[in-house]
């Protein structure tokens, strides 16, 4: 709002008497000059597409799907899906060039999750416990997906659990201390065919989830 100016351009008070030119003395006609004010509508932002936030995604109720994981940079997976089918494979979380060391760990659980929606649901998740490592980095490398994996079924409200190394070897091919072949030659006796010892392991658990109950018999 801009108060009116007079002539010499000194600023008037609302609704101010000035004299008109032209009139005669002692009879000035006079006039208000009422202040106005103009009001501005306001504007609605909208944001472009691309800066709006996406859905969420909705996680899919649990069901009888069993999935089995062994958790590294290279993780093996197996999965009996609700209608009895048994599907395997690897996924690689090596880090990518100028990734932080996390984005490792939320790409695993943008993959669970992903794993979950197309399988229509996980009803529990098995993997195995690992206590013994090569060295210091693959430690350090376990227990980041370990953490990712057991918060985000924590998040789920998924049931998971973690299966001594020992007794998934023994289950599958009768000696606890059984080495990655023998492991790998057992799981391809059963009639499946793991691209390497990652899956074999995977599938082992898989195995024993299924046929022990989850250690219950």
């Amino acid at each position: 709002m801009t108060p009116a100016a007079d002539d010499d351009g000194q600023l008037l008070p609302e609704n101010q008497t000035v004299a008109v030119p032209g009139s005669s003395p002692g009879q000035a006609l006079t006039t208000t000059i009422p202040i106005t004010e103009t009001i501005m509508a306001s504007t609605t932002l909208t944001l472009p597409a691309e800066q709006a936030s996406a859905p969420a995604l909705t996680m899919p109720p649990r069901t009888g799907a069993v999935l089995a994981l062994d958790l590294g940079t290279t993780t093996g997976w197996a999965l009996r899906t609700s209608d009895g089918r048994i599907v395997s494979g690897t996924q690689d979380f090596r880090p990518r060039r100028f990734e932080g060391g996390g984005m490792r760990y939320l790409r695993f659980t943008d993959w669970l999750l992903e794993l979950a929606m197309l399988s229509r649901g996980i009803g529990r998740v098995v993997f195995e416990e690992v206590r013994r490592h090569a060295g210091t980095d693959a430690a350090h490398i376990y227990g980041g997906f370990l953490g990712a994996l057991t918060s985000w079924c924590e998040e789920h409200e998924i049931p998971y659990q973690g299966v001594p190394v020992g007794a998934v070897k023994r289950h599958v091919t009768g000696r606890g201390n059984a080495d990655k072949a023998a492991v790998t030659a057992a799981v391809r006796a059963r009639g499946f065919a793991p691209a390497d010892d990652n899956e074999a392991d995977a599938i082992a658990i898989l195995l024993w989830a299924i046929e022990t109950g989850g250690g219950v018999r």
